[in-house]
């Protein structure tokens, strides 16, 4: 696999995505990701952090809460319309078999992709996001 280049300093992606079920989806990514979520807490229903080693990878927000712009009504575009959430994994077959655990919507099956020489499963999380997971 391509070795990805060292992260410039002061530079962290930090995405969020708004969806309708903070907890489940908070599941879902862990389970998907094998990662973990914050410890119970009492907005849990409107937000959480998934992060893996202490990193943040994804924070999950609930539509139509706190009056955040671009958080609101759900229904007025497709999820994540021209976004793809990309997972980078050190253990990708057995990321494979909990997406399909996970009875994920299999966008594209487990390929090679040749211009970044590793392969990759692209899948819908229940808010119809594409969630791209890649590893070797």
């Amino acid at each position: 696999m391509k070795q990805s280049a060292p992260r410039k300093a002061g530079i962290q992606s930090q995405p969020l995505i708004a969806v309708r079920d903070v907890r489940a989806s908070s599941r879902w990514y862990q389970h998907l990701l094998n990662t973990d979520g914050l410890p119970e807490h009492e907005h849990r229903d409107v937000y959480e952090r998934i992060s893996c080693d202490g990193h943040l990878i994804l924070q999950l927000h609930a539509w139509d809460e706190e009056h955040h712009p671009n958080l609101v009504n759900a229904d007025a575009a497709p999820c994540g319309h021209g976004v793809l959430l990309w997972f980078e994994v050190d253990d990708f077959d057995a990321t494979v078999e909990r997406a399909r655990s996970l009875r994920a919507q299999v966008v594209e099956e487990p390929h090679v992709n040749p211009n970044a020489g590793h392969r990759e499963i692209w899948i819908r999380d229940p808010d119809g996001y594409v969630v791209v997971v890649a590893g070797e």
